[in-house]
């Protein structure tokens, strides 16, 4: 269970694969068979000059929910709306089963997952006061450049491990639109997939990057949190 209450703002997965101009045909093909079904994650189907498009239109200012099959990658985006997590790791998991079985893509080389979320501390009403005194301990010694910063950040890069061969990198930082708010990002970056070995793992993946963001690094932003008590 994490520390706090999450509002997560953005799903993002690359999923990189050999040089290969994308066949529009194909992925209208795949669109159809969809909405044949009843069951399509996506509304509409556009080509652009990147390549072919699956949307969700929205009217939320700054949503975003598409997969664009771009030459060397598959780009799934889901930024401001309702989707869960596991949702979101069902729907590239799906995708790009079907998609590497009609292109005939035999392996994927390599996957990044980017999520993005935000909290609020909880013994700071202010999160630059957070970040500058709850976890840097800066205090007074900012006063040396005459102006408040207006964002204060980290970030940490965490390397694959023997037990953990996914590469982390996070962010951490007050955030510009609301001052009670931190932003947190994890960018986690994984290796090869066989397609034939099945494409759970990328499923699967979504998830662990996820645990690392609102599992460990909350627990992280706690432990500075709680400073005011003591």
């Amino acid at each position: 269970m994490n520390a706090y209450p999450t509002r997560t703002i953005a799903y993002i997965c690359e999923l990189y694969h050999p040089p290969r101009p994308p066949s529009a045909e194909a992925i209208q093909s795949l669109h159809n068979r969809y909405f044949s079904a009843g069951n399509s994650p996506y509304s509409s189907f556009a080509v652009t000059p990147v390549g072919p498009v699956l949307t969700n239109p929205g009217t939320r200012p700054g949503a975003l929910s598409q997969v664009v099959f771009l030459a060397d990658r598959m780009q799934f985006r889901e930024e401001l709306g309702a989707l869960t997590c596991e949702a979101f790791g069902e729907r590239v998991h799906r995708i790009a089963a079907d998609v590497c079985a009609l292109g005939g893509i035999d392996a994927i080389a390599g996957q990044q997952v980017t999520i993005r979320t935000l909290v609020n501390p909880r013994k700071f009403e202010n999160a630059a006061e957070y970040m500058r005194d709850g976890l840097f301990g800066f205090g007074e010694m900012v006063d040396v450049f005459e102006a408040e910063p207006q964002i204060y950040g980290m970030r940490m890069v965490f390397p694959p491990l023997e037990d953990r061969p996914a590469a982390h990198a996070l962010r951490i930082e007050n955030y510009a639109q609301d001052p009670r708010t931190l932003y947190l990002e994890n960018q986690s970056t994984f290796g090869q997939l066989q397609v034939a070995d099945g494409l759970g793992a990328v499923e699967t993946r979504v998830a662990e990057t996820y645990e690392f963001l609102v599992e460990r690094s909350l627990n992280f932003v706690q432990a500075f949190d709680l400073r005011l008590q003591e």
